[in-house]
């Protein structure tokens, strides 16, 4: 049995309904910390039971029967959270599952300035060390990321952030896929090579997508934070987000790989396509 966890994120629904397509629903199990939400998964014969990667006994049952368990990577940053992935690799090697697969990013490093990369790599490092088979997937950048960027500029006319470089912006919809089909075919193992979408571009060209007379300005690091802190965001939200263009700078998340492209059989979605979508 194919367990997927996160299953009522963004991600994993998409994975679960991409894994559908392929596979019959009793041949597939979510973990989820509340399973009323996927009634409906269950009405169709997913195996659908509670798990909470910060109760490692409520994923004993949760991954029971498991052939493979993808941990789909927590919303948080720092020690909780890589103690958490710890905890899911663990639970899915005690209940005899032959392969993992982690989402985790094509700019995972322990020296990232971006604060989710570093738990990636130390999530990678605990694969590893599992005696599993696994596979990392070196998923590219959400392009969800991108309109949220964009939103304050829409208003204004200007998007105002700090020197970036080039990012392989991807879609949710095109790592789900990617994802389901590793699951079923497990053509990688070990880390992938970047999952990307098929072109690596700037602010300044997002810019220029989004149209309107949009204008790309580039300022500090210490001004975009500013702005952001006055635009009542979270300090650590803020941080976070400087930490990306910090990044992006060393050219981590980019050039774009043909990978994704040839696992799907076909042309990955476009960052252009995406928003005009």
């Amino acid at each position: 049995m194919i367990i997927v966890t996160g299953a009522s994120g963004l991600l994993g629904s998409a994975v679960v309904a991409n894994l559908l397509d392929r596979l019959p629903a009793e041949q597939i199990g979510v973990s989820v910390r509340d399973p009323r939400q996927l009634a409906d998964l269950q009405r169709r014969g997913v195996r659908v039971r509670q798990g909470d990667f910060a109760d490692p006994t409520s994923l004993e049952t949760a991954f029971e029967g498991a052939s493979a368990v993808l941990i789909v990577s927590v919303n948080g940053i720092g020690d909780d959270s890589v103690r958490q992935h710890r905890n899911a690799i663990t639970a899915a090697v005690a209940a005899g599952a032959k392969r993992i697969l982690y989402t985790s990013h094509m700019g995972a490093d322990p020296s990232s300035p971006f604060p989710p990369m570093p738990d990636h790599a130390a999530t990678e490092e605990a694969l590893r060390a599992a005696g599993t088979a696994f596979t990392s997937l070196r998923n590219g950048f959400y392009a969800s990321t991108v309109p949220m960027l964009l939103r304050k500029a829409l208003e204004t006319g200007e998007l105002r952030v700090p020197e970036d470089g080039p990012i392989a912006w991807t879609t949710h919809a095109d790592l789900a896929e990617a994802a389901a089909r590793i699951l079923v075919d497990s053509p990688f193992d070990g880390p992938t090579p970047p999952l990307t979408g098929p072109e690596a571009i700037d602010m300044s060209r997002v810019a220029e997508i989004a149209g309107r007379d949009i204008r790309h300005v580039v300022i500090s690091d210490e001004e975009y934070r500013h702005d952001l802190l006055a635009a009542g965001l979270p300090a650590p939200a803020a941080d976070m987000l400087v930490g990306m263009f910090a990044a992006g700078r060393r050219g981590d998340f980019g050039p774009a790989d043909p990978a994704l492209a040839t696992l799907l059989g076909r042309p990955a979605t476009t960052i252009e396509q995406f928003l005009r979508a």
